[in-house]
């Protein structure tokens, strides 16, 4: 366990017990709600092509997103006696408990950095729409039925039908991470050859796969992304994924989806619409997403500059100028070492 210290720099909004117990059991509620019917088939055997795919692609079980975290900045008061003090990337700070700012930016910095750059250029770039989902198709095309990814599905069109879609449209899809699943007869049929390393380049806001990986992004950096955030990124994906798969080339009217037909004109013209009001919704996510990375950032080197200050002090106090701990705080010293407490929701 991290040794205790004192309410010292930088400032913290503190948050009352009584206050963060409310929005972490809320928090919890509003997790188990949604991963319900998911834990329920898993204890059961039981699978699902839609509900669980944001359990079985992405690798953060119910628990962990159950568990709530706060951000960067924020002292949970009264947490010290608890089990937070056991967590990763989080230590003591009187009575309270902080994320540890400089010991998760020492291990997941590459990971903060290379996301923000990620997600800051897919938000400067218009949406592209008008991919119809034939990314999934491309995953069906020339397999038999027992060698689909979902054989537990019938094809709609059957075998024939489902080739003849991929043969009669140009596929278009930028998502390294949908396009390495393309059958290979279905990869040279692709306009754009998505790789890891072109990722930066090609991700833009009207691509599903990546909206859905919001989600993703958000639970990798946590615990300094807020579980709010997290929360919301999940909530997207889900619904992201159910136009996944009602565009998809699976029968899934037994469990209730009825099918986005983009064979047709009509099927076209709503998985644009819903594909339009996914990307405005991501991006709202993405700003929120930057906005916890440059503030995490900015903590870390607020952090390195402090370090660096006493440095030069302890080093012009070993030549005869005085130590900063010699010498009497004055008032900006001690605002700066303060709290803020009982910040509002």
């Amino acid at each position: 366990m991290p040794e205790p210290t004192p309410y010292d720099a930088p400032p913290y909004d503190v948050l009352p017990a009584p206050v963060w117990r409310e929005r972490e059991a809320a928090h919890a509620a509003r997790v188990d709600a949604a991963t319900a019917g998911h834990r329920e088939r898993r204890r059961d055997g039981r699978r699902h092509p839609v509900e669980d795919f944001l359990f079985t692609y992405y690798p953060h079980s119910p628990a962990k997103l159950r568990r709530w975290h706060p951000g960067p900045g924020v002292l949970l008061a009264g947490a010290a006696g608890d089990e937070r003090p056991t967590w990763r990337f989080h230590r003591v700070v009187g009575d309270g408990v902080v994320l540890d700012v400089d010991s998760f930016l020492a291990a997941r910095q590459g990971t903060v950095r290379f996301v923000r750059e990620l997600v800051t250029r897919t938000l400067v770039r218009p949406a592209t729409l008008g991919c119809f989902g034939l990314h999934e198709w491309a995953m069906a095309y020339r397999l038999t039925p027992e060698q689909q990814r979902h054989a537990d599905w019938p094809l709609r069109l059957g075998a024939d039908g489902t080739d003849a879609v991929v043969e009669a449209h140009q596929i278009s899809c930028s998502h390294f991470d949908a396009y390495r699943f393309f059958t290979p007869q279905a990869l040279s049929r692709n306009a754009i050859r998505p790789t890891r390393e072109r990722q930066v380049e090609l991700e833009q806001p009207g691509c599903l796969h990546a909206g859905m990986d919001l989600y993703k992004w958000a639970f990798k950096l946590s615990p300094a992304v807020p579980s709010d955030l997290v929360a919301d990124c999940f909530d997207l994906a889900r619904e992201i994924r159910e136009l996944d798969m009602r565009a998809a080339p699976y029968d899934l009217i037994e469990l209730g989806y009825e099918p986005v037909r983009i064979e047709t004109r009509e099927g076209k013209a709503a998985y644009v619409a819903a594909q339009r009001g996914f990307a405005v919704r991501g991006n709202a996510l993405r700003r929120r997403l930057v906005d916890v990375l440059d503030d995490l950032l900015a903590q870390g080197d607020a952090a390195r500059g402090d370090v660096e200050l006493e440095q030069r002090q302890d080093a012009a106090g070993d030549s005869g100028a005085g130590h900063l701990a010699d010498a009497p705080r004055t008032e900006p010293q001690v605002e700066r070492l303060g709290v803020r407490v009982g910040v509002q929701p």
